[in-house]
């Protein structure tokens, strides 16, 4: 036999039928992708302002003690590893921004 109709069933069905229906968002990465590129930018500049500094700095004292390539490399080396160093700060910092996003979006998902 047939189960009688259940309006409230129905009503459900059509409202799951109708949200399927409707043309999905699309999602702008455009925001996104510059977000990358932005970040992607700043370690690059961070790395070269860190041997640029370095750089600066060892000339200088090469220059004030008359030893020309002794603190020059030193301190290229010391810049490098300043702005590896602030690169891997950088990266942490946005890893972190994004896990603290995806937790917000999994608690908001939740509700």
């Amino acid at each position: 036999m047939t189960d009688p109709i259940d309006p409230n069933r129905l009503k459900a069905l059509e409202e799951k039928i109708a949200a399927l229906k409707e043309p999905e968002t699309v999602k702008d990465h455009s925001e996104e992708h510059y977000s990358q590129a932005q970040l992607a930018w700043r370690m690059v500049i961070e790395l070269v302002a860190g041997l640029a500094i370095g750089f600066g700095i060892g000339y200088g004292l090469d220059t004030l003690f008359g030893t020309m390539p002794l603190f020059l490399v030193l301190f290229i080396f010391f810049g490098l590893a300043a702005g590896v160093l602030t690169m891997m700060r950088s990266a942490k910092e946005v890893q972190m921004k994004q896990q603290e996003a995806a937790k917000e979006k999994g608690d908001a998902s939740g509700d």
